[in-house]
């Protein structure tokens, strides 16, 4: 625990044989994790068998693949069921470092934050981890039309790495979002939805074959799907459409995101 929180770290896996021992290894070295859930998404390798040879680790299998989202909103749910004050997604594919934990965590348990991202950008990192060119390019062109959009000032969007109180994952409803990758971009446009400030921290990562990725073409459709939640929140901002995602805040009752 910090201050008295229960600190759950969730782990969104998909095939993440190779690497998945190593990142849980880091995480059970910082010693405020309480709770360690591994939710996989009917991977194809030894996932789930090393999973549950891990100490301490809860594991949820879905019978079928869910995708990203699908497979974050059971992460959140089991999470918030086990009585966490804040959750803390990490992918296990070993990509960013779980030393940041207890940074994270204490921005939110010292009341500065409800959400905080492990960013990718902050510090000039990116490249020099490896990151694909045009991946950088795409994450720094959709970013800046995000920040206009959402009214932020974001270094990015993108990072598969994020802290929550459990009080913002009760108040937004993200059942209603995407089950791919775009889920990542929907949560953050509700946090903001909501009235919440989002924090950062500069967060190094490495990029090898056994790191995850999408490829091309699936991050063009991500890309676009991102726009397509900014383009909305601006015009459910303006009262010119209706958004399940951005509900009228008086009728988003507490505890919507957790079914």
């Amino acid at each position: 625990m910090y201050r008295g929180r229960k600190i759950v770290v969730v782990m969104p896996a998909y095939n993440a044989a190779r690497t998945l021992r190593r990142t849980w290894e880091e995480v059970r070295a910082q010693e405020i994790v309480d709770e360690i859930i591994v939710v996989d998404d009917h991977s194809r390798d030894d996932t789930v068998a090393i999973a549950r040879s891990l100490e301490g680790v809860r594991v949820h299998v879905h019978p079928e693949n869910r995708g990203y989202g699908g497979n974050q909103k059971t992460c959140y749910r089991l999470a918030l069921e086990a009585g966490a004050d804040i959750v803390i997604m990490i992918h296990p594919d070993y990509q960013y470092t779980p030393a940041l934990i207890p940074a994270m965590a204490s921005m939110i348990a010292n009341g500065v934050y409800a959400c905080v991202l492990g960013s990718r950008i902050l510090g000039g990192q990116a490249l020099r981890g490896g990151m694909p060119w045009w991946k950088y390019v795409a994450n720094r062109i959709l970013t800046l039309v995000e920040n206009l959009l959402l009214g932020a000032k974001l270094s990015e969007y993108h990072t598969g790495y994020r802290a929550f109180s459990a009080e913002v994952l009760r108040r937004i409803n993200y059942g209603v979002n995407s089950d791919d990758f775009v889920f990542d971009n929907q949560i953050l446009a509700q946090i903001l939805w909501h009235g919440y400030v989002i924090g950062e921290v500069s967060c190094p990562t490495k990029y090898f074959p056994e790191a995850s990725s999408i490829d091309f073409w699936r991050s063009v459709r991500y890309g676009w799907g991102c726009l397509q939640t900014a383009v909305v929140y601006r015009l459910a901002r303006w009262g010119w459409v209706r958004s399940p995602l951005f509900p009228p805040r008086e009728s988003a009752a507490p505890g919507a995101g957790a079914d």
